[in-house]
């Protein structure tokens, strides 16, 4: 049976992963910081397949230790999806006005953490494991009020590519999902009306794709990832 980890897997993008992985027999760990959602979410989840909840905040030291501990307990992982982030603090500033601390934070969670969490994992990652780190247009382009979370996702961009250099063995990508309709996305448009955007649901069968096709590791995005599945 294979197994993934998920962070940030209580709402949006992570919660839809861990809905498409169960209905296709994974055991799914998931783990976000609000345990109440997370439980709620693992009791909706546990209805149709095996389901580990790890509550706690993957920018924490000893919450990696428990997920590797947790990996190591399922027999290892086939793939992990590092989804978890953190936006910052709203309304977006810009950067002069950026509070340091926040930034700090913002590049604890969004780019120190997912290689962290490489790092405690890599003895429980399985010889041929995909690892899936969530990236954003923000790392790639430079957008008013966006400088806080666009480095930061700019420097997941660069670990996870010289990831992929070290470990060849392994499938490293970065998954670039575009604009859904989620909460952080909310909180960074407040007050605004982003009902046009598209569910996370209607990402997860670009990031399957990816992992099905596995093609060389890189940087995908949700638009020309379905290609590789239809050239496969």
């Amino acid at each position: 049976m294979s197994t993934a980890l998920i962070t940030g897997a209580s709402r949006g993008l992570g919660a839809a992963v861990a809905d498409a992985l169960v209905q296709r027999g994974w055991t799914v760990i998931i783990t976000a910081r609000d345990d109440a959602a997370l439980q709620a979410k693992a009791d909706a989840l546990t209805q149709a397949g095996h389901v580990i909840a790890v509550a706690g905040d993957v920018a924490d030291a000893s919450h990696r230790a428990v997920l590797a501990d947790t990996a190591a307990l399922a027999g290892g992982v086939d793939l992990l999806v590092n989804n978890a982030s953190d936006l910052g603090p709203t309304p977006l500033p810009r950067l002069v006005d950026y509070p340091l601390d926040r930034l700090e934070a913002v590049l604890r969670t969004n780019a120190v953490a997912p290689l962290a969490l490489v790092q405690a994992l890599l003895p429980q990652l399985r010889a041929d494991a995909t690892i899936v780190n969530v990236t954003s247009d923000a790392g790639t382009q430079a957008f008013e009020g966006w400088g806080g979370y666009g480095a930061s996702k700019a420097a997941l961009d660069q670990l996870t590519a010289v990831l992929a250099v070290e470990l060849p063995a392994l499938r490293i990508y970065t998954f670039d999902p575009g604009d859904m309709r989620t909460r952080m996305h909310q909180d960074a448009f407040p007050g605004e009306d982003i009902s046009d955007r598209p569910e996370p649901e209607t990402v997860v069968p670009a990031l399957l794709v990816l992992v099905d096709a596995a093609p060389p590791s890189g940087r995908y995005n949700s638009a020309s990832v379905p290609a590789l599945g239809s050239s496969s």
